[in-house]
């Protein structure tokens, strides 16, 4: 897993990097576990934008993708590693001993050919998937389950793990990336080892074309504007009105704390997060 770089010939070539692709094995998906996507460009049924700066982007297929790891006791081999459009890390297709093919999340050291299988008599190895309970203290692991049988939830991005820090009665302690340190069930299953695509967030688009065919419009800032289009709009020069930045409706966008002061899950969480300085 690297990163290529491009000799400058066009301004653009002088700053874009892009994914190696060293771990891809095939550019063809398995068409029966592709889906069509309708784009929906931030809007909802209504058609109204809801999220804005989305639009256009190249046609994509989506992958349906195992994260339940349900075929328990069965041993499955990975037979390819592929680029997914739909998130940042790489998928595998697994083919069990019964036939069936599926893909999984693949993890960063998997290659074609390795063994990977589900359930409590799994061994401890990478890509295998366990209940918390039969995890080591200390273990990477990622695609966690936060209900038991609801599939994982958490740990699914490019190069992201979480690890298991402490087991008590009934409960296992895991460290997020956030450094927030959380109470999971421990009949919750996760699947052992790191996230492929770690230098994921390394990359760089280098031009307005790369995003638009990501489906990103473009994002204009509000001190840009005009009064009549934005609370911060206006003003001679970089006037930006004095305030705290706001959307063009008035919400602060910076520091504003969205999470319900009465949540359920609040009693799970052992350790906050730290906080941005």
């Amino acid at each position: 897993m690297g990163i290529k770089s491009f000799r400058p010939t066009t301004p653009t070539l002088r700053q874009k990097t892009v994914s190696d692709f060293d771990m891809v094995t095939t550019d063809k998906p398995y068409k029966p576990l592709l889906e069509s996507k309708k784009r929906s460009s931030g809007r909802n049924n209504s058609g109204r934008i809801m999220i804005r700066h989305r639009g256009g982007g190249a046609r994509r297929h989506y992958r349906i993708i195992d994260f339940k790891r349900n075929k328990f006791g069965i041993p499955g081999v990975v037979e390819t590693i592929e680029y997914d459009p739909n998130r940042s890390a790489y998928i595998a297709l697994v083919k069990y001993v019964d036939g069936e093919r599926r893909y999984i999340l693949a993890t960063t050291n998997m290659k074609t050919g390795m063994s990977v299988m589900s359930g409590t008599d799994s061994e401890i190895s990478e890509g295998n998937h366990m209940p918390l309970a039969r995890i080591p203290v200390g273990t990477m692991i990622h695609n966690i389950e936060l209900r038991r049988g609801k599939g994982g939830q958490i740990g699914r991005g490019a190069g992201t793990y979480a690890e298991v820090v402490a087991k008590e009665e009934n409960m296992v302690q895991i460290k997020l990336p956030s450094s927030e340190i959380r109470n999971v069930g421990e009949y919750c299953m996760a699947t052992i080892g790191q996230v492929s695509n770690v230098e994921y967030n390394n990359i760089i688009g280098g031009s307005a074309g790369k995003s638009r065919h990501l489906n990103k419009r473009p994002h204009v800032r509000g001190v840009a504007m005009n009064p009549v289009d934005h609370p911060m709009g206006g003003g001679e020069g970089k006037a930006s009105g004095g305030g705290h930045p706001v959307t063009p409706w008035g919400k602060k966008t910076k520091g504003l704390k969205t999470r319900k002061n009465k949540k359920a899950s609040d009693k799970l969480i052992v350790k906050r997060r730290k906080k941005k300085s």
